[in-house]
């Protein structure tokens, strides 16, 4: 494995290493124990906990955001992070114009051994697409494949090693998520729910749910527009009537608007589920954090339908 350059750089209160934070529990192969890890800097902490927990102890990831109450749309970069950033070998950036700060960041200190792994781009998610692409299932386990086939290109010798903590990563740590959402799908798959923004989405369809927010409302919530007196006149009839069986709000975007559409719905005797945008809490793992919401969001679901 090349030796790779350091990170001098003590990192902002929003960046975070792997050595504590988003660890989880994969065990698996032992690997040649040589002490060089590759150094990963991740954007967000969703992508970086998978990062971590897919490179075990031949990696070191440090993710800039991290801290729940930062907003990754808009977050803007300390020199610590171009620091973390130019000693990286390895970056991942979820793209799709939700952190066009890290793009700036990374062309703002090149380095030529530095691979980047945006999100958007290996999804194939255009510009102007739904860029929360942590929240489709079937999108994370694509992100798993590239980011464990860019760590034995990185790293050749431990490749066996990468396989391992791949598969033990998907058959144990992730299995309950996975199994979750298959539960949750074939039990629920078709009811109406309501959400505050566009980041419930891609969740919605792994879960066979029908969103019938508009989508235009969805999309100026994420990203911080004003909403049409038309959207919101929408969604009011839809709670009154009970058109919708759930509500889905993002507790870390609660918009006054978004208040009062929770209030509504809990006045009209609808469930309402949270999720957050990053790992809440920001030392949870991807697959702990995303199981305890979508418990929540199942518990919503058997109440309404009485369950």
């Amino acid at each position: 494995m090349a030796v790779l350059t350091a990170v001098t750089a003590t990192a902002c209160s929003t960046s975070s290493s792997s050595d504590s934070k988003g660890s989880g529990s994969t065990s698996g192969a032992s690997g040649s124990g040589s002490g060089k890890k590759i150094e990963v800097v991740a954007a967000e902490n969703f992508w970086g906990s998978i990062a971590t927990q897919l490179g075990g102890d031949r990696v070191h990831v440090s993710s800039i955001i991290s801290n729940p109450d930062t907003d990754p749309h808009d977050y803007e970069p300390k020199a610590a992070d171009a620091r973390t950033v130019a000693g990286a070998r390895y970056a991942i950036v979820n793209g799709v114009g939700y952190d066009a700060w890290a793009d700036k960041l990374l062309a703002a200190n090149p380095a030529g051994a530095r691979t980047e792994l945006k999100v958007g781009d290996l999804l194939g998610v255009k510009e102007g697409g739904n860029p929360h692409r942590w929240y489709a299932p079937d999108d994370v386990h694509k992100v798993i494949e590239k980011i464990t086939d860019d760590y034995k290109k990185a790293d050749p010798a431990d490749a066996a090693y990468f396989d391992q903590r791949r598969t033990a990563y998907e058959t144990k740590d992730l299995a309950p998520y996975t199994k979750l959402i298959s539960e949750m799908k074939s039990k629920y798959a078709g009811t109406p729910i309501g959400a505050s923004e566009s980041i419930v989405t891609p969740l919605a369809e792994g879960l066979g749910l029908k969103m019938l927010t508009p989508e235009s409302f969805l999309d100026a919530m994420s990203e911080g527009t004003d909403p049409t007196a038309k959207d919101k006149a929408t969604i009011d009839e839809q709670i009154k009537n009970k058109q919708i069986k759930v509500y889905i709000y993002n507790s870390q975007n609660s918009t006054p608007d978004v208040q009062a559409q929770v209030k509504e719905a809990k006045d009209a005797g609808i469930p309402v589920a949270t999720v957050t945008e990053t790992l809440a809490p920001a030392d949870a793992a991807f697959q702990q954090w995303q199981t305890t919401q979508l418990q929540g969001i199942e518990a919503a679901l058997a109440k309404a339908a009485g369950r």
